[in-house]
């Protein structure tokens, strides 16, 4: 079921809208954008979000125009709901994907939401596990960033010893992790750095996020910690006991593996200068490679400066 968010101070239209849309998603009610941000930074965000919008409010329109400059948010999908009376010089300004009089609310409302809501499935790209944004996303977001000559570090995290607990039990407990780790990354990068961060998912158990250089190190270090406390309790109790699993490797021999760790590599703009994102991703991939040659979770951050010919 699609998850809508409807935020309003007023309790008529909020009603209006959940009256009629309620059959076919899962309406969940605020009255101002700064109380559903949890709900909008989970790995769960919304898949769409109803707003009243009023354009002679400035609180109103800066609330959507800070939403949206954060990248993680940019392609959240936002039906704004227009008063009658409302009159409008700059349209270009107002950051909403599509809109609806109030006037037509009842009649209109959920045709516009189910619209919404599959337009936004064609166009966005994120991953449909996770629900965090895919590699189109992620280049570009590193891409704008190195163009913007803005600094910043970039962290490209992998799971390891992943494949043999897939093998032993199965894809559904992979994915759960999966989703965890997501959901984990996504906490530690937000809970140091809540604006101008990124986390994105490039793919199976590989994620990268953006965060400035300042905040990396600690955040990297919560998620590492976090990671190791909560992955024991995806194993069996008699595995979880003896602390390793038996499974097979990638020959088809039967062996020992310890439990799944994160290994994370980490470089940034300070150690030179980058001109496209693959430079700036292959850096960073190297030393995720480099994090796995250590035993457990870690990171580790090339300080390495890069050397202009």
């Amino acid at each position: 079921m699609k998850t809508v968010i409807v935020i309003s101070r007023d309790m008529v239209l909020t009603s209006t809208v959940e009256n009629q849309i309620r059959q076919g998603c899962q309406v969940i009610l605020f009255d101002s954008i700064q109380s559903a941000m949890g709900l909008i930074c989970s790995t769960s965000p919304p898949d769409l979000i109803v707003l009243e919008v009023d354009p002679r409010d400035p609180a109103s329109v800066g609330s959507l125009a800070q939403l949206k400059e954060d990248p993680m948010f940019r392609n959240l999908t936002v039906l704004a709901v227009l008063s009658d009376e409302s009159s409008f010089s700059q349209w270009d300004t107002l950051l909403f994907e599509d809109y609806i009089w109030r006037k037509y609310l009842e009649k209109e409302i959920l045709r516009r939401v189910n619209l919404c809501i599959l337009r936004s499935e064609r166009i966005v790209e994120i991953n449909p596990l996770t629900r965090l944004p895919g590699n189109i996303s992620i280049n570009r977001e590193i891409q704008e960033r190195i163009d913007r000559g803005e600094p910043f570090a970039l962290a490209w995290a992998d799971l390891d010893q992943f494949k043999p607990l897939n093998d032993k039990y199965g894809f559904s407990r992979g994915d759960d992790i999966i989703r965890i780790t997501g959901r984990l990354i996504l906490s530690a990068v937000k809970d140091k750095q809540r604006e101008r961060s990124f986390v994105g998912h490039i793919g199976g158990d590989d994620f990268v996020y953006i965060m400035n250089p300042d905040y990396i190190e600690t955040a990297s270090q919560e998620l590492v910690t976090t990671f190791d406390q909560l992955i024991p309790g995806f194993y069996d109790p008699e595995d979880r006991e003896r602390g390793f699993i038996q499974s097979v490797d990638r020959q088809g021999t039967a062996r020992t593996f310890p439990f799944t760790s994160i290994s994370i590599g980490i470089t940034d703009t300070g150690t030179g200068r980058f001109s496209h994102f693959g430079e700036m991703t292959e850096r960073a991939s190297e030393m995720k490679k480099y994090a796995k040659q250590f035993q457990g979770s870690c990171f580790r951050w090339d300080r390495r400066k890069i050397v202009s010919e």
